[in-house]
């Protein structure tokens, strides 16, 4: 005896049929259609705090570049001591004879007591330089970081190991007592005693120095990254298609590293802008008469008691700097990890 069989399809069977939908651009880059790139973009743009706080960095960068065109259209320059030349902008005591500072419409920010140098074009050339040093220490930084955190995280073993000890021998290193005692050796050494050390050689000096220990956090960090990546299932999968170390490390680890990198780089910017002033107040780096953040203020703790408003202008400028650069960070932070919002 035969059971009948039927052609048609059960209503579930009709179901389990129909082809399923894989997962398109949408999918991919989101549902709205939109790649994480643009949703970050769009978050931050909500962000007031972080918008405003992303045009006063502006601000001081272009003021930065500017610096000797907005110099030369203001007529002066940094470095003539004009309340020398002209005796009746300072007192017997070497003051300012105008209030404020000597503020005018000859000089927007008054001079300097004593010299009587432009504060106006001294800020903008400190800003410049300040703003050099700490960027280019940021870029180097962030480059040593990310090649040395994504290799010991990678290869694991003895590797990881002699660099994480590297990492945290540098992490609790003085390194301030350090620029202090090491700089007049270093530049002892490079520098002939009966000669004027020169300009480029105090900043790329102090560039390498604060380089030297300023890699190990960013390392750490990435390293932390890669160790918990490199086990993760599409790596494993690029190492069974016989991908080599270098595809996956720029193909599979480096695009999820991105956000971790541009924070910590967003933060370290205004930290080594600080650190920077900060050793040059000490006699650490740049001195008088070589325009800096630093210089201006330790030159402003000297004659605070007599002219208040020549420290006003760089220490204002350089907290609104500061702060403005921090704010931005958060703000991007948010905007690319949303789940560290708070």
């Amino acid at each position: 005896m035969t059971i009948p069989t039927s052609n048609a399809a059960t209503p579930v069977e009709v179901e389990d049929a129909k082809p399923q939908s894989t997962a398109g651009p949408s999918a991919v880059k989101g549902g709205d259609g939109r790649s994480p790139g643009k949703m970050a973009w769009r978050r931050f743009k909500r962000d007031r705090t972080g918008v405003i706080s992303a045009y006063v960095v502006i601000f001081f960068f272009v003021v930065a570049i500017c610096a000797p065109l907005i110099a030369k259209l203001y007529g002066k320059d940094p470095y003539t001591t004009y309340g020398q030349n002209d005796p009746d902008l300072l007192d017997e005591f070497s003051s300012p004879v105008l209030p404020n500072g000597g503020i005018s419409s000859d000089f927007w920010f008054g001079i300097e007591p004593g010299l009587g140098r432009d504060v106006f074009t001294f800020l903008l050339y400190g800003i410049r330089n300040s703003l050099l040093i700490a960027a280019a220490t940021t870029l180097l930084v962030t480059v040593i970081g990310i090649v040395i955190g994504i290799t010991a995280g990678y290869l694991g073993g003895k590797t990881d190991y002699l660099v994480g000890r590297v990492i945290d021998i540098l992490l609790a290193f003085p390194s301030t007592l350090f620029f202090i005692a090491f700089w007049p050796v270093m530049l002892s050494i490079l520098v002939a005693p009966d000669e004027n050390t020169p300009i480029w050689l105090t900043v790329v000096s102090l560039i390498l120095v604060m380089t030297a220990f300023g890699w190990a956090s960013i390392a750490r960090l990435l390293r932390g990254e890669v160790l918990a990546l490199r086990e993760r299932e599409f790596v494993e999968a690029a190492k069974v298609t016989g991908a080599s170390p270098a595809r996956i490390i720029f193909k599979e680890l480096l695009p999820n590293l991105w956000t971790p990198i541009l924070i910590q780089a967003t933060l370290a910017l205004p930290a080594y802008v600080t650190a920077e002033a900060g050793l040059a107040f000490l006699g650490v780096g740049l001195t008088d008469p070589t325009p800096d953040w630093g210089v201006m203020i330790q030159r402003g703790s000297e004659v605070y008691q007599s002219d208040i408003t020549f420290m006003l202008f760089p220490g204002a400028s350089m907290v609104i700097f500061v702060i403005a650069f921090n704010l931005l960070g958060d703000s991007v932070r948010d905007a690319l990890d949303p789940k560290t919002k708070r």
